[in-house]
């Protein structure tokens, strides 16, 4: 799912990754709201609001809502530096540091509930901060063809593909056209359903509820290992029974 780049990566790895880690943007995106009444998976309304802080010359909310795009800003920028940095040893691996920070910060954001009667700004700011490493490392992953954690560009793009299957006639290009809009689709979903079951759970167990996100992302994270565990060990016991009924026939 993280470990293939390139030519290596399938159409299949895309949906895997967009599947999962759209459930976990729409969950965190919730708790923020729920939480502290924050935006916490992109930064475009926190621009607005930056504006709205100059024009009621409000300087808390301006300087808070710059606060908040640099917080999402840092963390994609770190989780590029740890992949370029890791990947000139291990390819492969890259992603795991990006990902474990990520799985510590909301973690801790979950856990801090036991210490805080309420949330307060450093849990927005590290939410954003969490989802800048997500959106970087999963764009970088996926080559620009996946991202996450804010809509407005899938649905721009939804439409021009809806629209292009009107005019688009050859067999190759609607296929293509099918593939794209079923990613995005997929994003679009994963991330309305993570945030129904976030908002379904936070009534009961508040910020704990961040602890599914962690959950979703360790699997991400195993996934290729758990997999390609499972296929060896089918191959394994597909070459000692071949190797039985072989002793068997002699």
């Amino acid at each position: 799912m993280f470990r293939h780049r390139d030519k290596g990566r399938t159409y299949a790895h895309n949906i895997r990754l967009a599947s999962l880690l759209s459930a976990v943007a729409g969950i965190v995106n919730i708790v923020g709201v729920l939480s502290v009444h924050t935006l916490t998976t992109n930064v475009t309304g926190h621009f607005a609001f930056f504006s709205e802080g100059l024009f009621l010359k409000d300087d808390r909310l301006a300087l808070l809502s710059i606060l908040y795009v640099a917080c999402f800003f840092i963390g994609a920028f770190i989780a590029n530096t740890c992949m370029e940095l890791t990947s000139k040893q291990t390819v492969h691996f890259s992603y795991i540091l990006p990902i474990t920070l990520e799985c510590i910060l909301l973690t801790g954001v979950s856990l801090s509930s036991c210490f805080m009667e309420q949330a307060d700004i450093s849990v927005a700011c590290l939410l954003l901060f969490a989802m800048g490493l997500q959106n970087a490392l999963v764009t970088k992953v996926s080559g620009s063809v996946v991202r996450t954690t804010h809509l407005t560009g899938l649905f721009t793009d939804l439409g021009i593909e809806l629209s292009q299957l009107f005019f688009y006639k050859k067999l190759h290009e609607r296929n293509r056209l099918r593939k794209a809009i079923l990613l995005k689709i997929v994003i679009i979903g994963g991330f309305f359903i993570g945030g129904i079951i976030g908002a379904s759970l936070y009534g009961r167990y508040a910020m704990k509820t961040l602890l599914l996100p962690v959950a979703i992302l360790m699997i991400a994270l195993y996934y290729d290992r758990l997999r390609l565990g499972y296929y060896r060990y089918k191959r394994k016991l597909h070459d000692h029974y071949r190797t039985f009924l072989l002793l068997f026939v002699l």
